[in-house]
């Protein structure tokens, strides 16, 4: 007796301390003010499918059960069905359970959890329209990839690349929000919203998105215990309509990210020639490079009022170029002297754009129906790639129907320790 007491003692009271816990945390996000929808992946129906539940505000209508789908099965006729024994389980997590997003090999098995649009439309959790916040939190450990955690984000199957061949049900893009983990700058927080449910500025992509300072490191999934005890992480992004701003956190931090010389190329060369075009849209004549077609919507024209630096690269007599330092842009300008001692601009170039947070001044897409709106999906999202995407661990998803706090979001962020 004496030699088995110490260890029944040693495994059951820190169980009990640790329920406990678990059960702090679960409320300490229910009771953030401005939830929609928590999926901690421990709720789960008391009967029939026993699909995975989420936490509600006292009224709510729905809880939101997650249904299990193949999206490449659904969309091109190919590969098997999925079932919920395809997301295995940790037992363990920030509030107790995790599901796992496996490294899937065959290209025809594309996985996700998701709550379909005839059940969410014009609930809490379909988040659309002007003068709406929104925030998505996912506690995750990254294995791989800097793909799609959370959100309503279609991506749409119908664009014309090689996936695309064969493809039985086309759909455009239906995207409003989602929370990513990276996209062009993987392992960080990456917030995507669109006010079309489209692309932007002429590109295919929808290109509205931030990315935080602060990346996540790769970790693999089948680690031992301890090492995904302590590698837990808290993604998030927030949109303030308020402000305009739509902002990457990782672990509680956003961190002042900028893409420097967008005209050099990648994606966001099609933001550089949107600021352009704006800017020689509103300058007397036809500018070289200007596209008198280009759509007046699609414009990229951060405010631009007091500079918050001016740095003066070179002088002359007769000209002068600075670089000017906005909230969201730097450009450059070029003066000319005038005859009474003033100048004038005579020329300006973007070299930067923030990242972190972006500026959006637009609403969030507003789906005419239940017909022409996506579902809130977990893990994956519809898309004419069908790449892996995100594999790892997943602990929870939160959405919030405003911008929460920095404060705010780092109470959440710890809530990921161990």
């Amino acid at each position: 007796m004496k030699t088995f007491l110490p260890v029944f003692w040693l495994f059951v009271v820190p169980a009990v301390i640790h329920a406990e816990d678990l059960d702090s945390r679960r409320q300490t996000v229910v009771g953030t003010p401005g939830l929609v929808a928590f999926w901690d992946f421990v709720k789960r129906e008391p009967d029939g499918e026993h699909r995975f539940l989420a936490h509600v505000p006292s009224g709510s209508s729905t809880e939101y059960p997650l249904d299990v789908a193949n999206y490449v099965k659904d969309y091109w006729g190919q590969g098997r069905a999925a079932s919920y024994a395809d997301f295995p389980l940790l037992g363990r997590g920030p509030f107790g359970q995790a599901i796992r997003i496996r490294k899937e090999t065959d290209p025809n098995f594309r996985p996700f959890l998701f709550v379909p649009r005839s059940r969410l439309h014009d609930t809490p959790l379909d988040i659309k329209g002007d003068d709406r916040s929104v925030s998505v939190v996912v506690w995750a450990i990254r294995e791989s990839g800097n793909h799609a955690l959370a959100g309503i984000w279609h991506e749409g199957t119908d664009l014309h690349q090689k996936e695309t061949a064969g493809i039985r049900k086309v759909e455009r893009g239906q995207r409003q929000y989602a929370l990513f983990a990276g996209l062009n700058k993987p392992g960080s927080a990456c917030g995507h919203v669109s006010e079309n449910g489209a692309s932007s500025f002429l590109n295919k992509y929808a290109l509205h998105k931030c990315n935080s300072l602060g990346q996540s490191p790769e970790v693999p999934a089948d680690s031992s215990l301890d090492v995904l005890d302590r590698s837990w992480q808290c993604f998030a992004m927030t949109f303030d309509h308020q402000r305009d701003e739509l902002t990457g956190w990782l672990d509680g931090q956003s961190g002042d990210r900028w893409l420097e010389n967008p005209s050099r190329g990648g994606l966001l060369l099609s933001a550089y020639n949107a600021y352009m075009q704006g800017h020689w849209h509103r300058t007397p004549g036809i500018q070289p490079g200007e596209d008198p077609s280009f759509p007046k919507d699609q414009f990229y024209n951060p405010p631009e009022d007091d500079p918050l630096s001016v740095n003066v690269l070179n002088e002359t007599a007769d000209q002068r170029t600075e670089q000017r330092e906005y909230r969201f842009t730097k450009v450059n300008v070029t003066l000319e002297a005038n005859a009474d001692g003033t100048f004038t601009e005579t020329a300006r170039d973007l070299v930067a754009l923030r990242l972190n947070p972006w500026w959006y001044p637009h609403g969030l897409y507003t789906p005419g129906d239940d017909g022409s709106g996506g579902p809130f999906t977990i893990g994956r999202v519809i898309h004419s790639a069908r790449s892996v995407g995100f594999t790892g661990w997943i602990g929870g998803v939160a959405v919030f129907d405003r911008a929460l706090s920095a404060e705010e979001l780092a109470t959440l962020a710890s809530l990921s320790m161990q």
